[in-house]
C-alpha cells in the first residue's frame, strides 16, 4: 500500500523512478544558491539546513527503527488524538468476510497483496527486499512481499491528453485482471482453489541477474536486477500463453512501497511551484526536462467536477493526485478494503470475482450489511490524515567536513538538476478535498525534489504508460529522510523494486537525463563519491 504501516519470464528492466540521481528543469525556487565559507570555497545554501520539514520536522529521530513514524511535532491535541488512531488503521490487519466476531476487520481480499498497510511500508518506510534461499534459483512471492506487479494492456497510440472520450490516459486493464496483479487470495477466492488455497490471480516467481561496474580507479560495485516469472493463472492454470494474463501485449512493471512520511507537506507544495520547473523541451540546454502528469481524480469526480483531471504527485509515476487517493486507493487495492472513494472490489466484475460470489453464496461483495463499503468514513479519514501528518525526520551529522563537502559536490555533479532543494508550502486551501491542518501551511521544506516526470533511459524503462506518463518516464523521488532507510529497517533497499542496497547502487543505476550526472559522479575520486553519498545519508 502507499502510505500504509505492502509461465512467462518476465526480464523486467524496471525503472528506478528517480531515486537519487539528477534530472530536472530549471531549478526555479530551488534554494540551491551558493554561499561562500569564507575560505574560498562555495557551499550550496542547503548544506547547514537540519528541519528539511520545516516546523513539522522531529528532532528525535536520531537513528531510531520508528524515525519515520513520529507526528508532527506542531500538531494540535486533537489532531494528535485525530493522527493516532490512524496509526492504529495503518497497522490495522483485515480478515477474510463476514467475520462475526470481528465485523469491523473483515473484507479481506477477495485477492490481495498483503492484509494491512505496515507491510508494505514497514515502520512507514520501505518494504524488505526479498531474498533467494540457499540452493535456489528463485522464490514464490507470498505474505512477505511488500511489493507487487502493475499490469495494463499496450495501448494503439500514445495518449497525450486525458479526456472523458480515452478515460483520461489511464492504463488500460487487462481483461479479467484489472490494473494490478493480485498472488494472493483468501482461501476459496480463485475457482480451482482445492488445488490453490490461499492463491490469487497467478504465481510470481522472484530470481535475481547480476553485474558488475567498474570506476576508473579500479573500484569493483556489484549489481542485481530481478527477473520475473509468472505461471499458474488462474484462468488458464495449464497453459499460461492462453492466459489473458500471457498475452503479447500485457505489459507488467515492478512496485515497491515508499516511505509514507511528509506526504502532506508534499501536497501542499503549490503547482504552480511545481510547474515553474517543467521543461519539457529543455529550452536551457542542459539534456535535462521536467514534465508533469495529469491523472485523474477520484475526489473531483465524486465531488461532480466536470473534468476531474489534476496533477500527479504520489507514485512512481506521479500516476495519483493526493494522499487521499493514494492512500484509500491502496487500501482498496492492495487489501482489498472497499471504502468511500473507492467503493467497489478492484477485481469487480471479472471471472474470478463473479465465480467466486456465486460459489460462497455472495459472502463477500464488498458491501457491509447495510451496503455500505466495508470501511467508513471515519477510517478513512484518520488513516488519510496519519499519512499527511508523519514527521519528516531532521538532517544529522551537518557539521561533519565530509558532509558538507558531500553537498558541494551534490550540486556540483547537477544532482539538484531534478532534486530540488527547497519548496514553501501555500499558505492556505485544501488536499485531498479536505481543509489542510495547519500544522503544513507555509513551511519552508527540503524534501529534494521537483515532483515532475524524466526519461530514465531504455535501460530502466519497464515501457508501460500511466496517464501521460510513458514507460521511460519516473517521478522524481524525495530525498528527505533516505539516510535513516537501513535503521527503520536493515533489509530495506532503494529504488522501486529494492534492487539497489546502497545509495551508492542506486546512483549508478540511474540513465537517460540522469546519465551525464551519474557519469561525473563516477569520474569523482573515491574519496569525493564517498563524500557525495556521506551527504545524502545526512538527509
Amino acid at each position: 500500500m502507499d502510505v500504509h504501516k505492502n509461465k512467462i519470464n518476465i526480464s523486467i528492466a524496471l525503472a528506478v523512478a528517480m531515486g537519487l540521481a539528477a534530472c530536472g528543469g530549471s531549478g526555479s525556487g530551488s534554494g540551491s544558491g551558493s554561499k561562500d565559507d569564507g575560505n574560498g570555497k562555495s557551499y550550496p545554501s542547503y548544506t547547514d539546513v537540519e528541519l528539511l520539514g520545516g516546523d513539522t520536522t522531529t528532532t528525535e529521530a536520531s537513528n531510531s527503527g520508528h524515525g519515520f513514524s513520529t507526528p508532527a511535532p506542531n500538531l494540535t491535541e486533537a489532531e494528535v488524538k485525530h493522527h493516532e488512531e490512524g496509526d492504529a488503521n495503518f497497522e490495522t490487519s483485515f480478515i477474510t468476510a463476514p467475520s462475526n466476531e470481528h465485523p469491523e476487520l473483515d473484507g479481506l481480499g477477495p485477492v490481495f497483496n498483503n492484509i494491512n498497510c505496515n507491510a508494505c511500508h514497514q515502520r512507514d518506510g520501505r518494504n524488505s527486499t526479498i531474498l533467494i534461499p540457499d540452493g535456489e534459483k528463485r522464490v514464490l512471492l507470498g505474505s512477505g512481499a511488500g511489493i507487487f506487479l502493475r499490469i495494463s494492456k499496450k495501448p494503439d497510440e500514445v495518449c497525450t491528453k486525458g479526456t472523458k472520450e480515452n478515460n483520461y490516459c489511464a492504463p488500460i486493464p487487462v481483461p479479467n485482471f484489472g490494473g494490478q496483479l493480485f498472488h494472493r487470495g483468501i482461501l476459496q477466492a480463485r475457482p480451482d482453489w482445492e488445488q490453490n488455497n490461499f492463491k490469487g490471480q497467478a504465481d510470481v516467481y522472484l530470481s535475481y541477474e547480476y553485474l558488475e561496474v567498474t570506476y576508473d580507479d579500479g573500484t569493483k560495485v556489484k549489481l542485481k536486477k530481478p527477473l520475473f516469472e509468472v505461471e499458474n493463472a488462474y484462468d488458464s492454470p495449464a497453459n499460461f500463453a492462453a492466459s489473458e494474463l500471457g498475452q503479447p501485449d500485457v505489459l507488467m512493471g515492478w512496485r515497491n512501497g515508499m516511505p509514507v512520511f511528509g506526504l502532506g507537506l508534499l501536497e501542499a507544495i503549490p503547482e504552480s511551484a511545481i510547474l515553474d520547473n517543467v521543461d519539457v523541451n529543455d529550452k536551457n540546454n542542459d539534456g535535462i526536462s521536467g514534465k508533469a502528469n495529469y491523472v485523474f481524480d477520484p475526489v473531483k469526480a465524486m465531488a461532480g467536477d466536470d473534468n476531474p483531471v489534476s496533477l500527479g504527485r504520489f507514485g512512481w509515476k506521479a500516476n495519483t493526485p493526493s494522499v487521499r487517493v493514494q492512500s484509500l486507493g491502496a487500501l482498496r487495492g492492495d487489501i482489498g478494503i472497499t471504502n468511500p472513494l473507492f467503493p467497489d472490489e478492484s477485481v469487480k466484475g471479472t471471472d474470478l470475482h463473479e465465480k467466486y460470489l456465486s460459489r460462497t453464496g455472495l459472502l463477500d461483495t464488498g458491501k457491509g450489511p447495510n451496503g455500505e463499503p466495508e470501511v467508513d468514513d471515519k477510517f478513512s479519514d484518520s488513516l488519510v490524515f496519519y499519512s499527511e501528518t508523519l514527521a519528516v525526520p531532521a538532517r544529522r551529522n551537518v557539521k561533519d567536513p565530509d558532509v558538507r563537502e558531500g553537498a558541494r559536490l551534490f550540486e556540483q555533479v547537477n544532482c539538484t538538476g531534478c532534486h530540488t532543494p527547497k519548496f514553501v508550502t501555500k499558505a492556505d486551501g485544501q488536499i485531498g478535498g479536505k481543509d489542510m491542518s495547519k500544522a503544513l501551511k507555509s513551511q519552508t521544506i527540503y524534501p529534494f525534489t521537483d515532483m515532475l516526470l524524466h526519461d530514465m533511459g531504455e535501460d530502466l524503462a519497464d515501457g508501460r504508460p500511466d496517464f501521460l506518463a510513458d514507460g521511460n518516464e519516473w517521478r522524481t523521488r524525495p530525498l528527505w529522510g533516505i539516510g535513516l532507510t537501513k535503521a527503520v529497517n536493515p533489509r530495506a533497499g532503494f529504488l522501486h523494486d529494492g534492487r539497489a542496497a546502497t545509495i551508492e547502487e542506486a546512483i549508478l543505476w540511474h540513465g537517460g537525463e540522469a546519465e551525464k550526472s551519474k557519469q561525473d559522479f563516477m569520474s569523482l575520486s573515491k574519496k569525493e563519491r564517498q563524500q557525495l553519498v556521506k551527504f545524502v545519508n545526512s538527509l
